[in-house]
């Protein structure tokens, strides 16, 4: 399956720039990830030297996907074979490491440590801190204000993920993220279409009532539990008759979240004893709030390029949150676009309403005026694209 095509104005984002943000992540962040995962868990020599081979492979070999392992023919990604890795394209570089780093520990072969996520201790330890916590503890009084502000301050947290602090929300109105105005700002008409009662189009002339509403998750741990809360007020309140959450169907990219990772923040809410988990809870058991995985989540591709199967199921919905950076560079196609290139026009694409909550922690990003883009190089330089402390809200309706 061939990358989707691009404007010769937005070439793929690559690493081979030693300069460049993706060089950092494939010379940096991935050789730190390989020796965080053989401290967290007591992987056997087996594991541990596919581990060092791999090491060793992305900082001076060259793409070596195993022979019997089908999704590098599923994605066609074998033509990476022999290849740089910084030579790839950034989205396939990340991909491809991550899948050959499951294959190191044995995550999919039969044997001891089949189906073992090797994130998974990241994961849970986000869920036990004090600031998980007290963002739980934020949920009392919120639930106090009216449902307007409710909606606004779940919305927000959502979009910050694990820096959110809802007790933030409640002590200040004048900013709309915890850091520094949003660089595109679309959460007005995505509220206003959020909280929309009758039924979408999706509904009409099918004997369903009210509307669907599709969020693709980002991480898990803390960053979940916001995007959890979002749905069940959205539920709750009979915005939605239906939520549909889409997950990896295998870790993936650190803290992506899978299925597991979900029940285990549904879990953490019940503990919590919060209302939210046990309507959570309820809701998965009527159907109400369902789970999908789907292969192509874990592919080196962007969404203009997804199969017909996972078309239909979006646009069955009334409305797609794509949740966090990855997501975001899958749907506007991971180039290096002209910031000011409308976000409506590269997502023309897809098929229902979409709107998309990110922090910017890459290069890629559309749908900014030019008075934004200047204020912004002229006091950051390219830095407020990469750092995570700059934030968007934008919607094609």
């Amino acid at each position: 399956m061939p990358d989707a095509p691009a404007p010769a104005t937005a070439p793929v984002v690559r690493a081979a720039d030693p300069a460049s943000f993706p060089h950092s992540v494939l010379a940096e962040r991935h050789p730190a990830l390989i020796r965080k995962v053989q401290d967290a868990t007591p992987y056997g020599p087996e594991q541990r030297r596919a581990l060092d081979e791999l090491l060793h492979n992305t900082l001076h070999g060259t793409v070596a996907p195993p022979a019997d392992d089908d999704w590098w023919d599923n994605w066609d990604a074998r033509r990476y074979a022999g290849r740089s890795w910084f030579s790839l394209p950034f989205l396939a570089a990340e991909s491809c490491f991550y899948r050959q780093l499951l294959c190191a520990v044995g995550y999919f072969d039969p044997g001891p440590w089949q189906g073992v996520d090797p994130f998974r201790p990241f994961k849970l330890a986000e869920l036990d801190t004090p600031e998980a916590a007290a963002e739980l503890d934020a949920l009392g009084p919120l639930s106090e204000r009216p449902l307007p502000e409710q909606l606004d301050a779940l919305l927000h947290g959502s979009l910050w993920g694990n820096r959110a602090d809802l007790g933030f929300r409640l002590q200040s109105t004048e900013e709309t993220s915890v850091d520094s105005p949003l660089v595109a700002d679309d959460s007005e008409a995505l509220l206003s279409l959020l909280t929309r009662t009758a039924p979408g189009p999706a509904a009409r002339g099918t004997g369903s009532v009210g509307r669907t509403l599709c969020l693709v998750a980002d991480n898990a741990g803390r960053e979940l539990i916001p995007d959890l809360l979002l749905i069940d007020h959205l539920l709750t309140h009979g915005h939605f008759d239906r939520a549909v959450l889409h997950l990896k169907p295998y870790p993936y990219f650190v803290s992506d979240a899978t299925t597991a990772d979900t029940l285990d923040a549904v879990r953490h809410l019940v503990a919590a004893k919060t209302d939210a988990g046990h309507r959570l809870h309820t809701a998965l058991s009527e159907g109400r709030l369902a789970l999908r995985t789907h292969p192509f989540s874990c592919a080196p591709l962007p969404y203009a390029a997804m199969p017909a199967d996972l078309r239909a199921d979006f646009a069955s919905a009334d409305l797609t949150l794509m949740k966090g950076d990855l997501n975001y560079r899958r749907l506007v196609g991971d180039h290096l676009w002209p910031p000011t290139t409308p976000f409506t026009e590269v997502t023309a694409y897809f098929p229902t309403p979409v709107a998309a909550l990110r922090t910017l922690k890459s290069d890629v990003v559309t749908g900014l005026t030019p008075e934004t883009v200047t204020t912004l190089t002229e006091s950051e330089g390219h830095h407020w694209r990469t750092s995570g402390t700059r934030a968007l809200i934008q919607l094609r309706t």
